[in-house]
This record gives C-alpha cells, structure tokens and sequence, in this order.
C-alpha cells in the first residue's frame, strides 16, 4: 500500500499585477541570460513548441526545462493570440498562463497570468542582444509597433544603448502619437512618432519590429551598414516583418535555430531560397556564453530573430515564483483539495 503524503502540496497563483510588481525588466535581462547560458551549457531541457492556428488568431504551447540556483524548474505556456481584440472588444491581444512546475517531482509550483511573463521576457532577450550586437555607440531606435510589447522593447533598447532620440511608427498614427508622448514622459530623450517609416529605419542604429505583419515592413534599401535589427513579431510561419534579402546581406543570430527556420523570418529566407540553415550565424545562447563572437565591426549590419523560446518563459516564471515566496505574495491552493 502507498502510503498516502502527511500535506498537500501548495501551488501558487499569481495574478498580472503580481508578475509586474515582483520582476522588473533588469532583473528579466539576468535571468534570461543565465537561461541562455545554461542552455549553451546543455544544461537545460529543449524547448518545444506547439501552434494551433484559428480563426482571427491562434494559440502556441510553449515548454522547456531549466535548472536555476540549485533548483530545476519545467514551464509550459498557452497563449492565445489574437490581434483584432483590442479594436474588437478593448481584450488584450494576448492572453494565457504560464504553469510553473518542480523539474525533479513533478510538483505544480504556480500558474501565471502569462500577459506581463511574455512581454517581459521578450523584451529581455532584445536587450540581451542588443548588448553585444548592436553598436555600442548606438544612439538613434526605430520601435515598430507601439502596443504592449512596443513600449517593453524601447525600455530594453534603452537599457542596453545609449540612446538619445527614438522614432515610434504604427500602422494606426494615433497610436505612434501616444506612445510617443507616453514614453517621452518616461525616458530621458525624445521620441517621435514617426509617419514614414522607411525614413526612420534610414535614420535609425537600432530598429525592432514587433507586430503582427503577415508581410514584410522592412525593405533591403532602407537598412543602413551597421544597423541592429530585432525581428520580434513572426512568432507563426505565417507572419513576416523583414525583407528577407536583409539576411543575406547581415550577421544573423537566432533565439532557437530550431524554431526560427520553422516560424521566424529566417523561415521565409529559407522559403526563399535565400538562406540555409548553415548561413546563421550564431544563436543568442552561443553568443552569450561567448562562443560564437557577437558583432565583428562597426558595418555589420546584424538580425536578431527572436521567435520567443520557453527558456524566457522558465526563467522570468520561476524569478517571478522565487520572489513571490519570499515576499508573500500569491494566492495558495492545492489541486489536490
């Protein structure tokens, strides 16, 4: 007979406003680093993915593995994602949760409200990236998209660049306008939005894309030598922001070569015939750990394809769990009750 166990485990639940109050974006950029290098370490489970279009949208599952401290940490995110809800119905345009559980016994740690867990983590691995492959003297940012994620990317871009002015374009000019005026309140240089977005990328040391574009919204002529670009949003094979013949002419670093040849931009120069596989450069994990280089020369122009691995997901999760236990914080109940 087995013996039945003295307490039931307790699991947290941690609502949106708990992930924002107990992670900042800084504290996001450490621990997705040290996801990377773990991975880079093969100290970490593969992540997997899973998408599931529907109508006006889809859902992804997300999972991966992670060992951080002394702790080993599995996470599997839904999330839906639709991009008409906040024209349609004022719902935001992703929502989800993210479940935190023990990698060693299986025992359910916390569901997350997922929402503040991806824009955080995504922004993470921008900054990540930006500190070793933009220039370091980059100074002028182009933020493509001003949702959500648009405002987390300039504060990442802000983080890892000294920047001084930045330009917000959107396909809906009043949302530029406010964004701009929003987060010129926040930062220490201006931002503009910006109603020629060509003219802007032109302008621009650094450039992030962060949309739902189902085509390309950067073309090969506009990106100048030297220009750090951040493809964000083709997190389905179905989306696209980046001329493709951009790649073949830039140092092309991935988040997950696995998923970025499946559903990022990269997909749609393999698509194209444009690249292969062996043509990237390096994954983000590589260039962290430091071995694979970042960027060589001032000229490079450098991609950073970022489709979203749950190796964020794990790492900002269970920085999020770790801090809520120690501060009190959440919900407890045990499913076993």
């Amino acid at each position: 007979m087995t013996a039945e166990p003295s307490a039931s485990p307790e699991t947290l639940l941690l609502s949106r406003r708990d992930v924002a109050d107990l992670l900042t974006l800084a504290e996001c950029v450490a621990a997705v680093e040290e996801a990377f290098r773990q991975h880079a370490r093969g100290r970490a489970l593969p992540p997997a993915i899973l998408g599931v279009p529907a109508e006006g949208g889809g859902f992804h599952v997300k999972a991966a593995g992670l060992r951080m401290g002394g702790r080993v940490y599995f996470a599997a995110k839904t999330n839906a994602n639709f991009p008409g809800n906040p024209g349609r119905s004022g719902l935001p345009t992703i929502q989800g949760i993210v479940l935190l559980f023990d990698g060693e016994n299986g025992v359910p740690l916390a569901v997350l409200d997922s929402i503040e867990i991806t824009i955080l983590r995504t922004g993470a691995a921008t900054a990540a990236a930006a500190k070793r492959l933009a220039r370091p003297d980059a100074r002028v940012a182009t933020i493509c998209g001003c949702g959500e994620q648009g405002r987390v990317q300039l504060e990442a871009l802000a983080l890892a660049l000294p920047l001084q002015r930045a330009w917000a374009y959107d396909a809906d000019p009043e949302r530029a306008r406010r964004f701009a005026r929003e987060a010129g309140r926040y930062h220490r240089f201006e931002v503009e939005p910006a109603s020629d977005l060509a003219a802007a990328v032109r302008e621009s040391d650094a450039v992030v894309t962060c949309t739902p574009s189902r085509k390309a919204l950067i073309v090969d002529a506009d990106v100048s030598p030297g220009t750090f670009l951040a493809a964000v949003g083709a997190d389905s094979a179905g989306k696209q922001e980046l001329d493709p013949r951009i790649l073949t002419r830039a140092k092309v670093v991935v988040d997950s070569l696995d998923q970025c040849a499946e559903i990022g931009d990269l997909h749609h120069a393999i698509a194209a015939g444009l690249l292969t596989r062996s043509d990237v450069h390096a994954e983000l994990a590589e260039v962290i750990e430091g071995t694979k280089a970042g960027r060589a020369s001032a000229e490079e122009i450098v991609v950073f394809d970022s489709t979203g691995t749950a190796l964020e997901d794990v790492a900002a999760a269970a920085a999020v769990y770790e801090k809520a236990l120690k501060e009190g914080r959440g919900r407890r109940f045990s499913f076993a009750r």
